[in-house]
């Protein structure tokens, strides 16, 4: 049967989407889908491996395949990934305040003033509008940092931010430096740009400065950056204190490495100061309005070393990253106006909440999180694993992350999960916290599959 293991990987892939096989189902063994299929079972192990490769199912050795809790699916409004079948989304970290629409209205119905249409239709430079640098500017300013307009370029998106820095800081073969347990994003972005990511060890104060320069030293031709998640890191809610942050900016200072800093969830620790702060010429700060008011409705912020605005923004234009000019827009509008800013404090109050929850719901187990965070790091008790307690709790209605999707590195992944806590009301996720708890204490036999 000439039949490629794309088309049969497209095949199961249909069976997901539309709902044949849903979240948590498990998989024929490879051996016996091979036979069912007239394939041979290295073929098998292709379609599965592609499957693995495109999100849509997860494996464990010993126990199985299951299709993942939660799909690639389409963007409804405001950039909401769907759920399938109802299940509770404690997979994507996207915090969306209730009411949050009726907020931003107002706001954005000014894009319709014929002025700023007329302005949303020019072809923008590539370091974007002086007014959109100035308002990013005094956006991001806190007690001990005001960046200069002047060093602000602007991104479509926090991530396309962060893909411009990697590309401007890399070239296709070089090695850039990660947090050992890193967002995934970063790691599809890598690779491709071409780019070989090296993990670096972390503790509970953040990535290890000793291990970066040990890193840097053993790698031939040395790091060319590392990327960094200062403030509340995700998956693992690490803030790095003050000290962590002098000591990775003198070890950037002494090799020369240049931080890639993502600090789209810094605005739900004010308190700390950017490690641009302490690296000025060392330091890309990257930030964005995706957690801070909507993923639909975002536009990328980075501060960027004089020596280094050229090279980044040429990054930006050949990348085709920047923002187009109507959102630019509706950021100066959000930034101006304040409700940014309220926004921002709102979620800040409600993510407190919602660690409540968790502290009360999840108490007795191993967490790793933060009283400001949007989301929490379950390590599992024994005898789970990490992807069978994600089909065991989508089979219960629940979507949460494995702890394989956040490694930097082959290995043993981390047996643990990430919970998002910002997209379900407050009563969903009261609930959902309380049937994760269930599995948790209970095992993967007094849940199995029939």
């Amino acid at each position: 049967m000439d039949v490629s293991y794309h088309s049969l990987a497209d095949e199961i892939g249909r069976d997901i989407a539309e709902g044949r096989l849903g979240p948590g189902d498990r998989l024929p063994p490879h051996r016996d889908y091979a036979y069912r299929r007239g394939i041979a079972v290295s073929t098998a192990g292709r379609v599965y491996k592609e499957l693995v490769r495109r999100g849509l199912v997860v494996g464990e050795v010993g126990r199985g395949t299951f299709v993942r809790a939660v799909s690639p699916a389409p963007a409804t409004q405001l950039g909401v990934p769907d759920a399938p079948s109802g299940l509770v989304n404690l997979e994507a970290s996207i915090p969306i305040l209730e009411g949050q629409d009726a907020l931003l209205a107002p706001v954005l119905a000014d894009l319709l003033r014929p002025d700023v249409l007329a302005a949303s239709q020019i072809l923008l430079p590539r370091t974007g509008t002086q007014a959109a640098r100035e308002a990013a500017a005094a956006f991001l300013a806190r007690d001990g940092w005001t960046p200069s307009p002047d060093d602000m370029l602007l991104a479509a998106s926090g991530r396309r931010a962060v893909a411009a820095a990697l590309a401007a800081l890399a070239a296709p073969g070089d090695k850039v430096a990660v947090e050992a347990v890193t967002y995934p994003m970063v790691k599809g972005l890598a690779a491709r740009l071409g780019i070989v990511l090296v993990p670096v060890p972390l503790d509970p104060n953040g990535l290890r400065p000793d291990a970066l320069a040990q890193v840097h030293r053993e790698t031939a031709g040395g790091v060319k950056a590392v990327y960094v998640q200062p403030s509340l890191h995700n998956p693992l809610s690490l803030t790095m204190p003050p000290s962590r942050r002098r000591e990775l900016a003198e070890t950037l200072e002494r090799t020369g490495i240049v931080a890639i800093e993502d600090s789209v969830y810094g605005f739900l620790a004010q308190d700390q100061a950017p490690l641009a702060v302490f690296a000025p010429d060392h330091v890309i700060h990257i930030d964005s309005l995706s957690k801070r008011v909507a993923p639909g409705l975002t536009v990328g912020m980075l501060a960027v070393p004089p020596r280094l605005r050229q090279a980044v923004a040429a990054s930006l234009h050949t990348g085709a990253w920047t923002p187009n000019a109507f959102a630019l827009e509706a950021a100066v509008l959000l930034l101006r106006s304040g409700l940014a800013a309220d926004i921002s404090e709102r979620k800040r109050q409600d993510a407190r909440r919602r660690q409540e929850l968790v502290r009360d719901r999840l108490a007795g187990l191993t967490l790793r999180t933060d009283p400001t965070s949007y989301h929490c790091w379950l390590e599992l008790p024994a005898p789970w694993r990490a992807e069978t307690f994600v089909a065991a709790a989508a089979r219960r209605g629940i979507a949460v992350t494995p702890g394989a999707s956040f490694a930097a590195g082959p290995g043993h992944a981390p047996n643990a999960v990430r919970i998002a806590l910002g997209l379900p009301p407050m009563a969903v996720l009261d609930e959902a916290l309380g049937t994760l708890r269930m599995l948790a204490l209970g095992g993967p036999d007094d849940f199995a599959v029939e």
